[in-house]
């Protein structure tokens, strides 16, 4: 602006709507974040408990920032084309990712994706975690995993376990399970939840994993029962069932989650304060009701410890897929 004030009698008119032209732009890029909307892209349909977290936080983003907050359901390709759309976002904290676990599973199961999940996303905050639970029909004579392990080594070719999906956490738990324990098992994929658990119900196949929150009723009214659940403490939803881990496989740890992340190359200030945005609004003493009922646990972890976690859960999905050799091709 100092070179158009100097040169302003000299230039005339012309020069002088030139100059004055630029200060727009000038003053967008001086504006502060937010100024505008933010958008917050869940890769999966409406209705889901990712859909039902981001449309929570959002609520409570827009109260804080005083900007609209607005979820935007991009679904398909099993994450991939909403995570697409943040991925190519420009890095100004305006459109914003929700996604699950897939985010950090499909690198290891599909080998070509349209960006980077290591590189190409800033990861901001754990949201929420929940446990799966391996499940099994009434009349299978096993109570606890151990007994499980005996009945499935009976069992011609091994026992059958049912998830909703090829690839996905409840998929993987069984895989986690089978080579940690080294028991022989086979997977029955379903496509989607309802027709997996209405196989179990029925007797069709012996065992189930699948989130507790879905699970927790039928446990409670003997309809199934509850052998292990797949994270490293028991779940609030089943008290009473003890971990994989603690029978005696203590590294075991397969958990469904929720996490928030933003294009790569997003400012620090902005991350920073997403992140302390995001764990005030899971860990709110409006949201913690919503936790208990849901099985779920609230994330609250600093913007570098979440880095870690997402690079550690990038690690141990793409190892357990390839000793595994599950393919979705």
């Amino acid at each position: 602006m100092w070179q158009c004030r100097r040169h302003f009698a000299q230039l005339g008119a012309a020069a002088i709507a030139a100059c004055l032209g630029s200060a727009p732009a000038l003053a967008a890029e001086a504006a502060p974040w937010p100024s505008r909307p933010i958008t917050l892209v869940v890769p999966f349909p409406p209705g889901g408990m990712t859909d039902v977290v981001a449309r929570r936080m959002a609520k409570d983003l827009q109260h804080a920032l005083g900007q609209s907050v607005v979820v935007d359901n991009r679904a398909g390709a099993s994450g991939q084309i909403g995570t697409e759309h943040v991925h190519r976002a420009a890095p100004d904290g305006y459109t914003l990712l929700v996604s699950a676990t897939h985010h950090v599973i499909n690198p290891a199961l599909r080998g070509k994706l349209p960006y980077d999940t290591r590189s190409g996303f800033t990861p901001l905050a754990l949201l929420a975690s929940t446990p799966n639970v391996l499940v099994v029909h009434k009349d299978v004579p096993a109570a606890n995993l151990s007994e499980f392990i005996a009945y499935a080594r009976k069992q011609p070719g091994g026992s059958m376990f049912g998830s909703s999906s090829i690839g996905g956490a409840t998929h993987l738990s069984g895989e986690l399970l089978r080579l940690e324990a080294g028991i022989p098992m086979t997977h029955v994929p379903y496509k989607g939840a309802a027709p997996a658990l209405a196989d179990l119900l029925a007797g069709q196949i012996p065992a189930l994993f699948h989130d507790v929150m879905t699970m927790a009723p039928y446990v409670r009214d003997g309809r199934v029962k509850a052998l292990g659940v797949t994270s490293a403490t028991r779940s609030g939803a089943l008290p009473e069932v003890p971990t994989i881990a603690e029978q005696g496989l203590p590294g075991y740890q397969a958990i469904t989650w929720i996490g928030f992340y933003g294009p790569a190359h997003l400012p620090s200030a902005i991350a920073e304060r997403l992140n302390a945005l995001a764990r005030a609004s899971v860990n709110s003493a409006a949201a913690r009701p919503w936790f208990k009922d849901n099985g779920a646990d609230p994330g609250d972890m600093d913007q570098k410890q979440y880095a870690a976690f997402v690079a550690s859960e990038l690690g141990k999905w793409k190892n357990t897929v390839a000793r595994a050799g599950v393919s979705v091709d």
